[in-house]
């Protein structure tokens, strides 16, 4: 196995921070982090101008600080694919990019320049990448910088006129506070846009957006991906028979059960109806199948809806390590193995290659 790989399957299992709680912090953090590069690349090419502008005065050494910023957003965004939380690598160079401003507002004269007030600039992103938590640690380190490059570069003058460092702390807050409104609303929308509200679990659109990223990470790191795709048993009988208001009690209980099975960074989607699907990054067939059967053993052991028993059936493929991911490739296979678990009898797994069924309820012959 390669040291990259070793590497991110040994740091998976835990892949949950105290950035991103779950896959929907995280795809969110994503999501806005494609958006606000490009923009952060402009941001860095005003600063970059005002200061060779303003050379004359503050000297031309703050200039060459914005060389450092860069280099440190740009390793984190070569190195996201590769990490299981690439949300903790992007806010150590949120953190990198505030010491940079620091270091430049320090060798251009410290509290006495409107430089200072630069440091309120990286505040604005916070929101758009992280939680509340995430904004109040950032708003917390950007304010030591501050009080770190005013009281160190010249301390008698901030004592003796301490409107230096008030005005640009509160102008850090006030940044903080005004984008945090815009922050939740912009969580709220995105809920609502990936979030299947019934299940809980995410939906296509937000599937479209993981696929594609592990489509990339595929490329980087070699490893397989696994796909199971699940499917309640006779479900429309019990919606026909029970009503559909416990037909949603069923595809709640059932959401819920499957959840607890799967690891930090498995991804659990319904698909529409009754389908159910999971991504499994780091998964060959064989771990896939595995966890497959768990799910399969998890739902017809436990009654749900007051005790009605279900069974659901499920079908597995996954990537070959080495190569590329392949979403819609990969999803046909474990489709028709999917299709050949209900034609052969429902409740058990089938996997893609050979036709082969690795599960199935007592008494009932396994076909291959």
């Amino acid at each position: 196995m390669p040291k990259d790989r070793a590497h991110i399957q040994e740091s998976r299992p835990g892949a949950t921070s105290w950035l991103c709680r779950d896959d929907f912090d995280r795809e969110r953090m994503l999501d806005m982090e494609e958006r606000v590069r490009p923009v952060r690349q402009r941001a860095l090419g005003i600063l970059a101008i005002a200061l060779i502008a303003a050379g004359p005065w503050l000297g031309w050494w703050p200039a060459l600080f914005l060389i450092p910023a860069a280099l440190c957003f740009g390793a984190a965004d070569l190195l996201m694919p590769r990490v299981a939380r690439p949300e903790l690598l992007m806010f150590g160079a949120w953190i990198g990019s505030g010491l940079v401003i620091g270091g430049a507002v320090a060798l251009s004269g410290g509290p006495s320049e409107p430089t200072l007030s630069w440091l309120a600039i990286p505040v604005i992103t916070l929101s758009s990448r992280f939680p509340m938590r995430g904004v109040v640690v950032g708003v917390i380190v950007n304010i030591a910088i501050l009080l770190t490059v005013a009281f160190g570069v010249d301390a008698g003058r901030v004592i003796d006129d301490p409107v230096l460092v008030i005005v640009p702390v509160a102008l850090l807050l006030c940044v903080a506070v005004l984008s945090t409104p815009l922050m939740r609303s912009d969580i709220q929308h995105r809920s609502d846009a990936v979030i299947d509200q019934l299940t809980g679990m995410l939906n296509r659109k937000a599937l479209s957006t993981r696929v594609a990223e592990l489509a990339q990470q595929s490329q980087l790191t070699g490893e397989s991906i696994g796909i199971i795709v699940g499917d309640l048993d006779h479900f429309k009988q019990i919606n026909d028979t029970r009503g559909h208001s416990v037909g949603d009690v069923v595809l709640k209980e059932v959401a819920y059960q499957m959840r607890k099975q799967l690891r930090a960074f498995d991804l659990a989607y319904r698909l529409g109806g009754e389908e159910f699907l999971i991504l499994l990054p780091g998964s060959d067939l064989e771990q896939s199948a595995a966890l497959a059967e768990k799910l399969r053993q998890a739902v017809a052991s436990n009654g749900v809806a007051g005790g009605l028993e279900i069974t659901m059936s499920f079908g597995v493929g996954a990537s070959q390590g080495g190569e590329p991911f392949d979403y819609p490739a990969v999803f046909k296979t474990a489709d028709a193995a999917l299709y050949r678990a209900k034609r052969n009898g429902r409740d058990r797994v089938c996997l893609s290659e050979d036709a082969e069924t690795v599960s199935a309820p007592v008494g009932v012959p396994v076909f291959a």
